[in-house]
């Protein structure tokens, strides 16, 4: 049965980020540079944070940290709770990022993120690659960056499996000949990535931005457009790649997803014309923090 999806925000601009603070549901508003929360007791949607250099992905770690990926100001970030921004980093090999798109953060703490750069204009990139990146913590505070893929051409969403032995990568290069893949890359012992295994292949409608997990392990992504294929859908993808649900949405290109609400068994959507979406479902979404009330 499809999700009976409600729209809480008409569009206001790319929306982006969703991520679940515990009591409200935090998103970005790229083209204006600012955070926005909706309130889950009150329904109310306020302005969070402003100047965010179009901050596209957030996440919370477990300490309930919130870190965001500002694609405008090409660099990996933590918002702190007294208004200040810490940059985590802005840099690969003394090489500006292109524009960081989003993260996942493992039960090390370590931060996975995507690096693409969207759109025509690339005059001012410094790296020749596109590539996903990883962040470990140092003891001095400071973190250290490893390139982890040479294999990909735009990657977009990114998530890890329960495990966190598997890494989801949405390899979303728009274009005639272009790779649109759900891709799982299996994280060795070592740490580096193994080769990976196409998932689903969406080419040539458009394929996944943003995902989320459930407590089973399924992948919860969101994909298409109302160019092509079957339009703006929520997908859900066994850990093998087997399509489990689709759900059609009522907005034409989703940006991303996740879960929210006391028992964490709403899907929140937002979208590229800047909706906020949800829909209570029979799954119950799996998030590093906040912890499940019970």
């Amino acid at each position: 049965m499809s999700w009976q999806f409600e729209v809480l925000a008409e569009p206001m601009g790319l929306t982006e980020g969703p991520a679940w603070d515990g009591s409200g549901l935090l998103f970005t508003n790229i083209p204006n540079s600012r955070i926005m929360r909706y309130d889950g007791e009150t329904g109310q949607i306020s302005v969070f944070r402003t100047g965010t250099n179009q901050a596209n992905g957030l996440m919370f770690d477990r300490d309930g940290r919130l870190y965001a990926c500002e694609g405008g100001g090409r660099r990996i970030v933590r918002y702190e709770p007294d208004g200040g921004t810490t940059v985590i980093c802005d840099n690969y090999q003394g090489k500006r990022l292109n524009s960081p798109n989003d993260l996942a953060i493992d039960n090390q703490g370590r931060i996975w993120f995507t690096d693409p750069r969207y759109g025509d204009y690339r005059d001012d990139m410094e790296l020749d690659h596109e590539s996903v990146y990883r962040l470990d913590p140092q003891p001095d505070g400071t973190w250290s960056i490893t390139r982890m893929t040479y294999d990909t051409t735009a990657p977009n969403g990114i998530l890890l499996s329960p495990d966190n032995r598997t890494l989801y990568v949405a390899q979303s290069k728009y274009g005639e000949g272009e790779k649109r893949e759900l891709r799982a890359y299996p994280i060795r012992e070592d740490g580096t990535l193994g080769p990976y295994e196409v998932l689903h292949n969406f080419y040539p409608h458009r394929g996944i931005d943003g995902m989320c997990l459930d407590t089973e392990g399924n992948i919860i992504a969101t994909a298409g457009w109302e160019l092509s294929g079957p339009g703006g859908m929520i997908y859900v993808f066994a850990p093998n790649g087997r399509v489990l649900e689709t759900h059609p949405l009522p907005c034409n290109r989703p940006t991303n997803c996740t879960f929210g609400d006391a028992d964490l068994r709403t899907l929140y959507v937002t979208s590229i014309e800047g909706h906020l979406i949800r829909a209570r479902t029979p799954r119950q979404g799996l998030l590093l923090y906040p912890p499940l009330a019970r």
